[in-house]
Order: structure tokens, then C-alpha cells, then sequence
């Protein structure tokens, strides 16, 4: 029975590999992923800029108040201080959208990228008739395996040129 099976598993596997990519180290190379995050910098940079913005504009009402409120009269003190309070809601709101939004449009990001890596990690072990591509991550799935296993490079250059168009 034993022996079946020995003979069962040489014929399915033989010279069949089983190879590893590093996945860290294959998406902070992939040029796909370092253009995505280059483009969500970007947005990034504008979405801080709206909010430094805001963050003046309360930061002068304080400040224009504090040097005007002397001569206020009670309802206008009220009136200054409310409008003060609105800006500082809608800045603490706008805060928490762009939050919202950046963790989104990061994730959003992400997945496509990924979907792009795996879809070409599929194809390139369909073309090298690899039965399995495991993926070792910096908190190690993977134990031990011999560097001649280590397909990532090969993986990293198929996918930069084919993010290229060549």
C-alpha cells in the first residue's frame, strides 16, 4: 500500500517543484505597488493640505476673537463663539471623513495590486508547471527552504516588465 503510493506521488510530482516567493520583498519592489502608493501619496498630500487649511482658519477665529472680544457685547461674544465651535466640529468632521476615506482608498489600493500579483503568480506557475507557489512573509510561514527555491526575483522581473507594457 505504501509502496502505491510512493509510486502514485513519483508520478504526479516528479519533477514538479514546490517554490516560494517573499511577498514582502516582491510588492516593495513591484513597480505597480510603488506607482500606487506614489498616487495615493499625492492624495494624501491634498487631503492634508484641506485640513491644514481648516486648522488656520480656526486658529485665526481664536485668535481674532481673543483680541476682539473685549469690545463684544454678550450676544456678540455668544454669536463668535458658537461660530468658533461650528468650525471646529466641521474641521473634527472633515478630519474623521478624509480618516475614513484615506483607509478606504488605501485598501482599495492594495487589493488591486494584489490582484495583479496573484493573477500573474497564477499565470507564471500555470507556464512553469509548478504545482504549488507558497508565500513566505516577514513573520515566517515558511520555516526553511532552499534558496534555489526562492522564485521571487524571477516573479519581480516578469511582473515589472509586464507592469512596463513589454
Amino acid at each position: 500500500m505504501l509502496a502505491g503510493l510512493a509510486v502514485i506521488y513519483y508520478l504526479h510530482f516528479e519533477g514538479k517543484k514546490t517554490v516560494f516567493v517573499e511577498s514582502s520583498r516582491l510588492l516593495s519592489n513591484y513597480k505597480g505597488m510603488l506607482a500606487a502608493k506614489q498616487q495615493y501619496q499625492a492624495k494624501s498630500s491634498v487631503w492634508q493640505a484641506n485640513i491644514d487649511t481648516l486648522v488656520n482658519d480656526v486658529q485665526k477665529s481664536i485668535k481674532n476673537y481673543e483680541a476682539s472680544s473685549a469690545g463684544y457685547s454678550t450676544k456678540e461674544k455668544e454669536l463668535a463663539q458658537e461660530l468658533i465651535r461650528t468650525k471646529q466640529r466641521q474641521l473634527a468632521d472633515y478630519q474623521k471623513a478624509i480618516q475614513d476615506k484615506a483607509g478606504q482608498e488605501d485598501a482599495k489600493m492594495t487589493s488591486q495590486v494584489l490582484d495583479e500579483v496573484n493573477a500573474y503568480i497564477k499565470r507564471y506557475g500555470e507556464e512553469h508547471g509548478y504545482k504549488i507557489i507558497l508565500a513566505a512573509s516577514e513573520y515566517g510561514n515558511i520555516a526553511y527552504a532552499e534558496e534555489e527555491l526562492n522564485i521571487t526575483d524571477e516573479i519581480l522581473e516578469g511582473l515589472n516588465k509586464e507592469y512596463a507594457g513589454e
